[in-house]
């Protein structure tokens, strides 16, 4: 547990630091791409990457598992033994780059059609100076976005291959290799090549970008989309169309005008052009099949281009078979059901101001017992999910209507899902939900709102649906103020991390609305003998025998014998290791036994402790759930944050469920710990130094 905790703590601060910036990646799984060429280089050897092996397992695991038919007679090989001059780019990376495989990631390159598009954008994915002559060694590195970070991923250049031929993404220049390495460095930090097999283009869009992203349903577009497209386009923003599928026979159908259904298009273009008179929108659009384009109006063959100017003609058009069409604008709100766009500057979609969106990111989690509270349905634990501030502060410029109002989008994302597939498991369904902070709450600082304050109020704005997508994200315009984001999954108790990203237009202020620590520990209890009566001192004589010390054992034997007598409480009795806990805590000599005096204040503790269990054991059964368990604590003067619940609820409840014993050994360890740092903190400065000497014994005597 301490090496996880400490790896939390220092990759929190190597964030601070630079850190997951697109100028410092994180090194995937720790691999130093440079220092492991150099060593190729030396060694006079080719890479083998031991964490993404050309193996069965790499391919996936259902439809691309070892034993599948896709699969059978599948070799792995190098560029460099499928072609007799292997290149990475040939003329600069093209849309006609990318043609699809076997593997269903039309999504995937659709994003990267539109990359290409980007030179800067580009250049961040793929790393220039790559090749297979200069500094060759095997081995090539990629850079995505993964979920509030930037992350290098480093591959060997091994590439599946069936029938001579590779199997998934190929460029229409046989001896070009990029767009297949990016493919197999984006599936290694997916898992497998099948984890990425199925999707939205604009999950594709963020991970190359960082950017945030918004749908339209074509059916219901805003009256100046077309302006938003090109404008989007203009500003290197990333888009990406498709056409549902109304049942599984529609899956890639291709329909009479050779558009297919269920697949994912990437917008390459807009033009307006004179038409007969008058003018005539288009778009440009690409299948990353690379093949199979549209028929109608406008395509590559169609007899409206005879009725334009025939320079203007030879500049748009291209009869090479790349898959990449023109159709009008009308054309392509009645064709196609959903426009995608990743915004790299938001703000092009709503205004033609230069302005940026003020960007904040927070990461948190869902846990099980502790911070998994479920959608606004689960009113018992619904307030236990993280919660965040936002506090708009400036209206727009240029409001809709006459009402003040601020705009402001967010976006929540689910971490890591698709690496779950191999064990069954996918997207959680996830939403949030937005709520107006009370007059007596403003200005509060570490609030985190209780049961009560959701039961008393509804919500005043929240994500469009519940959906098991990787994000959900909402564009919302409300009135200066104080609000609420409250993420959750749709029911309880389903784990996962997530980023919430809020993008504000002018400016604002976020927070994290979790706890601050706060102990409010009772005065050390000053007793003399004196003050102990007869009856207890009787009692202590006889368990601690003729030495008038309490051993560990002897505290053990004590406590569960008066546990047992309670027939209301469940437990299965007090470990050694939290008796020596609470000898740790009241021990003054250091002799590791108990006094009668010290006794005395235990035993005064543990009577309080029973009380607070026996008041928020609600529905008395004897034990505590967790949500009862955070009340508990709180009343016992603790104040803690959701990644110290967490970490209790992990070490203390079994199944969300906290008997007495675990409960008396949780609050021994907070009191010691909180006793300790205060102790050391002598200046309340919140902070404090201590040598390995020190942290030792704080750390395994406390």
């Amino acid at each position: 547990m301490f090496s996880s905790v400490s790896g939390r703590i220092q990759h929190e601060r190597d964030r601070a630091g630079g850190l997951g910036s697109t100028q410092q990646a994180v090194r995937y799984q720790n691999q130093d791409f440079w220092a492991l060429r150099e060593e190729c280089l030396q060694n006079g050897t080719v890479f083998l990457d031991p964490l993404f092996p050309a193996e069965p397992g790499s391919l996936g695991f259902k439809e691309l598992g070892p034993l599948s038919a896709k699969t059978r007679g599948v070799q792995w090989r190098r560029p460099t033994e499928l072609s007799a001059e292997p290149r990475f780019i040939v003329g600069g990376a093209t849309r006609t780059d990318i043609c699809q495989g076997t593997l269903g990631d039309c999504w995937l390159l659709a994003a990267i059609g539109s990359l290409t598009l980007n030179q800067q954008l580009l250049h961040r994915v793929v790393p220039p100076g790559q090749d297979f002559s200069h500094l060759y060694a095997g081995i090539f590195h990629f850079q995505f976005w993964q979920f509030g970070e930037w992350v290098d991923v480093v591959i060997d250049d091994r590439l599946p291959v069936k029938d001579g031929e590779l199997l998934f993404v190929h460029s229409a220049e046989g001896s070009e290799f990029w767009s297949a390495l990016l493919e197999k460095a984006y599936a290694k930090l997916n898992g497998s090549y099948e984890a990425l097999s199925g999707g939205s283009t604009t999950e594709g869009f963020e991970d190359f970008t960082g950017g945030v992203a918004e749908m339209y349903e074509l059916k219901k577009a805003p009256r100046d989309l077309y302006r938003i497209m090109g404008k989007a386009l203009e500003r290197g923003s990333l888009l990406g169309c498709s056409i549902d599928i109304t049942s599984a026979f529609d899956m890639e159908a291709i329909t009479f005008k050779k558009l297919v259904k269920g697949h994912a298009y990437s917008v390459t273009g807009v033009r307006q052009l004179e038409y007969r008179g008058r003018q005539e929108r288009l778009i440009r659009i690409r299948n990353p099949w690379g093949q199979v384009e549209w028929t109608g109006a406008w395509s590559d063959s169609s007899s409206e281009w005879n009725a334009i100017d025939s320079a203007e003609k030879d500049e748009m058009l291209c009869k090479m078979e790349d898959g990449e069409f023109w159709m009008s604008f009308q054309e392509f709100l009645h064709q196609f059901s959903r426009l995608e766009i990743c915004n790299l500057t938001p703000d092009a979609l709503s205004q033609d101001a230069t302005s940026f969106w003020t960007t904040v990111t927070y990461e948190g989690s869902w846990r099980k017992g502790s911070t998994a509270g479920g959608c606004r349905n689960h009113p018992n634990t619904f307030w236990i999910n993280p919660q965040y501030k936002i506090t708009l502060l400036e209206e727009d410029d240029d409001p809709e209507d006459d009402e003040a109002a601020c705009s402001f989008l967010v976006a929540l994302m689910q971490k890591d899902r698709r690496q779950f597939r191999r064990h069954g498991q996918d997207m959680h369904t996830i939403g949030f939900a937005i709520y107006e902070i009370p007059k007596e709450f403003r200005g509060s600082a570490g609030v985190h709102m209780k049961k009560d304050f959701f039961l008393r109020r509804s919500s005043c704005a929240r994500s469009e649906s519940f959906i098991n997508l990787r994000e959900v994200s909402s564009r919302f315009r409300l009135p200066p103020g104080e609000y609420l984001i409250v993420p959750s999954t749709f029911e309880p108790s389903k784990e996962a991390d997530f980023v919430l990203r809020v993008f504000t237009e002018k400016q604002s202020e976020t927070e994290d609305m979790d706890d601050v620590l706060v102990a409010n520990l009772d005065e050390e209890e000053e007793i003399s003998e004196h003050d102990i009566d007869d009856s207890f001192r009787s009692l202590f004589a006889q368990l601690s025998g003729d030495d008038m010390e309490i051993s560990v054992r002897e505290l053990r034997t004590v406590l569960n014998r008066v546990v047992s007598k309670h027939r209301d409480l469940q437990t299965d009795g007090f470990s050694m290791e939290s008796c020596r806990a609470m000898v740790s805590l009241m021990d003054k000599d250091g002799s590791a036994r108990l006094g009668l005096l010290e006794f005395q204040i235990l035993w005064n503790k543990i009577r309080k402790w029973l009380g607070i269990f026996r008041d928020f054991d609600l529905d008395k059964s004897g034990c505590m759930n967790s949500y009862e368990m955070r009340l508990a604590l709180e009343n016992g003067g603790f104040k803690l944050n959701n990644k110290l619940y967490q970490m209790l609820i992990a070490r203390y409840a079994d199944n969300e469920i906290i008997d007495f014993d675990n409960f008396t050994c949780c609050l021994v360890k907070l009191e010691t710990m909180f006793r300790i740092f205060q102790g050391l903190d002598r200046d309340g400065t919140g902070t404090v130094e201590m040598n390995l000497m020190e942290w030792l014994f704080v750390t395994m005597c406390g």
